[in-house]
């Protein structure tokens, strides 16, 4: 399993963010369900890789976020609420966030699990993913967010829903280099699932 500790970084300045991340992690399936822990942090626990990277994106997107990832197991019958969860998943995800505190990341995502040079490895790779997200401008997000990874013709619908040309659409694609997320998010997942495969 995939234990995700999401910190906001500035509370005082920025006022709580906690719901407004809560409602953008909402369609993630999870086995516990993203929650508010304690006052500003965000934790829950998901099944498939896939599910950890889409929600340590979804949280970098905004700039707000420490997102720790632990890949480890956590105790069973699982809670029925994640701040009551327990087991070596939550410890690390509780590590990786608590090294973010004190380090002078751009993109602040870490990964920790039992296999530590795979965790590394796949923290580079969420790195770099988390540095394109959050490098995005308003427009391309506008763009971005009526597309579905992996369909094809969809640009003339977004340029007529938008108001705006095929051509704007397609530059805005390529200036936010949303092929290039999407062809590297699986890496990153695989690397995740890879910290688990403990022999």
């Amino acid at each position: 399993m995939f234990t995700l500790t999401i910190n906001q970084t500035d509370s005082r300045r920025d006022g709580d963010q906690v719901p407004q991340l809560l409602k953008a992690l909402r369609h993630i399936p999870a086995r516990l369900d993203f929650d508010r822990s304690v006052e500003d942090e965000v934790q829950g626990i998901v099944d498939c890789p896939h599910q950890a990277v889409d929600a340590a994106l979804i949280a970098l997107r905004s700039g707000h976020w420490y997102v720790g990832i632990g890949a480890g197991p956590v105790n069973e019958p699982l809670p029925n609420q994640v701040k009551d969860a327990s087991g070596h998943g939550l410890v690390y995800a509780r590590r990786a966030v608590d090294r973010l505190r004190t380090s002078k990341e751009r993109v602040p995502v870490a990964v920790e699990g039992p296999l530590a040079d795979v965790a590394h490895d796949a923290e580079a790779i969420l790195r770099l993913l988390g540095h394109i997200v959050r490098e995005r401008s308003g427009a391309e997000w506008r763009v971005l967010d009526l597309l579905t990874p992996g369909v094809r013709g969809q640009q003339k619908a977004v340029a007529q829903e938008l108001g705006i040309t095929t051509q704007a659409v397609s530059k805005a694609v390529a200036r936010a280099q949303w092929n290039e997320e999407h062809a590297a998010r699986p890496a990153a997942a695989r690397l995740l699932a890879l910290i688990l495969a403990v022999r």
